[in-house]
């Protein structure tokens, strides 16, 4: 199966950034509004660039990486002007435009009157193992986040362990970048959180994934998520440059998480202010009708009445209650249950009569 990112430009001028695996249903769907949200109030729209992947992973990272473009790179890339790409890029243009008078501002670059805040960047602090690595990226790529920084790993990068470990999510390994130290890593980032569950001597807030969750997508500006080495984790100076601490609730007895169960958890956390995907709803078929229901238990206890089930005679007035209170209600009970085995077992072995 093939996934497409494409790029549309609506009919105020603003662009829209999304990824499909049927291109031509998914611009028919904006085209007539059948997608609710931006573009429905925004037609027509224009399909100005799409590319094609082999994954769906790497469509959404490309969307997600796209989105946080400014305008002049989105209008760079339809042009298909690289140069012009890497010029902004170098030259610190920020990643979000101000809105221009008379028109709508760019999809997802603002929220409410106010700017909403690019993706966090993962920061794995002197990872140990390639394997690791990988695993991590896999875990961020799931959640939508793709930028992910190196800092002094020990065996070096690129490093030929990770991308088995990665599992698709190669297009996450191919764009980290390597630093030196931890400060040069997050220079470029407002919001700092270091991920650690024990107290460091540092006198720092300290909150949840879920709380940090919430304040990365309420603030503007970068935020970067600080993981430690995985046999000791960040150290204390590590942890001096951050500006917040962040803990993951565990069990007291057991304080063991991997490398990339704790970035998963982050990542989690911040993707709950995303629309990933979801399988898809089904629609349950229409309860039947309630003459077809009594048919259906008239017919069940004409049968038991001819196996002999309903015995002794005292009891058939609540027994057949039962039975049908059970036979019309989703949850059952202990009795109910017990009522059901009575009933397989006279059919399977009439009671003579």
């Amino acid at each position: 199966m093939t996934f497409h990112t494409y790029l549309l430009r609506c009919s105020d001028g603003s662009y829209y950034v999304g990824h499909t695996d049927d291109l031509d249903t998914r611009l028919a769907q904006h085209q007539s509004g059948g997608i609710p949200g931006y573009t429905a109030n925004r037609r027509p729209v224009e399909l100005v660039w799409s590319e094609s992947f082999a994954d769906r992973d790497q469509a959404f990272a490309v969307e997600q990486q796209i989105k946080g473009w400014s305008r002049a790179k989105k209008e760079a890339l339809i042009r298909g002007d690289w140069e012009a790409i890497r010029m902004l890029a170098r030259g610190g243009t920020p990643l979000r435009d101000e809105a221009s008078p008379g028109s709508a501002s760019p999809q997802d670059e603002r929220e409410n009157g106010r700017e909403s805040a690019p993706p966090p960047v993962i920061v794995l602090v002197r990872p140990q193992l390639g394997e690791n690595i990988g695993k991590a990226a896999r875990a961020m790529l799931n959640f939508g986040l793709a930028e992910m920084r190196l800092v002094s790993p020990r065996d070096g990068w690129p490093n030929p362990d990770a991308g088995p470990a990665a599992s698709g999510a190669d297009i996450v390994l191919a764009d980290a970048k390597v630093y030196e130290s931890v400060a040069d890593a997050v220079a470029d980032c407002a919001h700092v959180y270091a991920t650690t569950v024990r107290k460091r001597g540092v006198t720092k807030p300290v909150v949840t994934p879920e709380e940090a969750a919430r304040a990365i997508h309420g603030e503007p500006g970068r935020s970067a998520i600080l993981f430690g080495p995985e046999r000791s984790g960040l150290e204390t100076d590590d942890v001096a440059v951050a500006r917040t601490i962040l803990t993951v609730p565990i069990n007291p007895e057991f304080g063991s998480l991997n490398l990339a169960q704790a970035v998963i958890l982050v990542a989690y956390e911040w993707s709950k202010g995303q629309a990933l995907a979801s399988p898809p709803a089904t629609d349950l078929d229409p309860p039947a009708p309630q003459g077809d229901l009594d048919g259906m238990i008239g017919q069940l206890e004409a049968m038991l009445d001819g196996a002999g089930y309903f015995f002794p005679p005292d009891r058939v007035p609540a027994t057949r209650r039962t039975l049908r209170t059970m036979l019309t209600k989703p949850a059952w009970t202990a009795q109910e249950v017990r009522t059901m085995r009575g009933v397989l077992s006279a059919l399977a072995k009439p009671r003579p009569r």
